[in-house]
């Protein structure tokens, strides 16, 4: 069964290699989840999914510099969150075109 997990994090971008892990970081997000703010993904997965990306994207990240954060809002998320402002929203438990 999905579950809706949000995805945020910070990757320190001082350097060429730290710029590199963020294209990384952002490719990898990009390829199961959609983008709702620049470092902010929702992403409807199955545990299997998530466990496999969350994997990807720890392996990614130099954890003395860069950060990751993973909430969990699960299988009813539509009643968590509240969207206002730019950008329309989406339907999650659509089809991701990448």
């Amino acid at each position: 069964m999905p579950m809706m997990v949000l995805i945020s994090y910070d990757v320190n971008t001082q350097t060429a290699a730290g710029r590199r892990r963020l294209r990384l970081v952002a490719k990898k997000c990009q390829s199961r989840a959609q983008r709702v703010q620049n470092s902010v993904f929702e992403a409807n997965l199955d545990y299997g999914q998530f466990i496999k990306l969350k994997e990807e994207l720890t392996e990614t990240i130099d954890p003395q510099s860069d950060s990751l954060r993973f909430y969990y809002l699960g299988n009813n998320w539509h009643k968590k969150i509240e969207h206002i402002g730019a950008k329309d929203t989406y339907d999650s438990e659509g089809v991701i075109i990448i």
